[in-house]
């Protein structure tokens, strides 16, 4: 008996033992020294929305770029456990409005964790875009079918496929350097 024991733990005892978390071993800076990198680089402002079980939701996103002409999708960087994320996991939808220059306290409004779904919608002209809110007055805005959703880090990469597309005139709100900007235009004879 004591040795088929013996046995049983030996052979426990050769099993590989599951890595570490690798996201925390990886060697490199630290987390503050990223995060001053990724403040110089800019981003136009957006606001993803969704539509959760009890109304609508919505998060103000830096990250979101295009990825492809054909198929048209689009790719946002969400942070994880976010309403929003589950809402666009849960629906399979979500629309991406690209704010104008002049919505700074809309981008602020989405963006504080303090404020809740219904303080961030409250006042602003919304309709509804196959089943998705869309939020009236931005540069531009899609509607997008969720194609994929991946964890990497703290945040998933959502792709949508745009289903529905609207562009308006007006300059982007950017995010640069930990705060708001907007474009300038070139001086006139500068040299290049």
């Amino acid at each position: 008996m004591n040795a088929r024991l013996r046995l049983v733990a030996d052979r426990t005892a050769e099993r590989p033992v599951p890595p570490a978390d690798p996201l925390c071993e990886e060697p490199g800076p630290g987390a503050a020294r990223c995060l001053g990198l990724y403040a110089k680089l800019a981003a136009g402002v957006t606001v993803v929305t969704a539509r959760g079980e009890d109304g609508p939701l919505g998060m103000t996103v830096s990250a979101v770029t295009s990825l492809s002409a054909r198929p048209p999708l689009l790719l946002a960087c969400l942070r994880d456990g976010s309403r929003t994320l589950a809402a666009v996991r849960a629906r399979r939808a979500f629309a991406v409005h690209l704010l104008r220059e002049e919505q700074q306290d809309l981008a602020g409004r989405f963006a504080s964790p303090t404020t809740t779904a219904a303080e961030r919608f409250a006042g602003t002209d919304t309709r509804q875009v196959l089943g998705v809110p869309v939020l009236a007055g931005s540069l531009a805005w899609s509607v997008c079918l969720t194609e994929d959703v991946r964890r990497y880090g703290d945040h998933h990469l959502v792709v949508g496929r745009v289903a529905a597309v609207h562009v308006g005139a007006g300059r982007p709100l950017l995010w640069h350097d930990r705060r708001f900007g907007a474009l300038t235009d070139p001086v006139s004879g500068a040299a290049g």
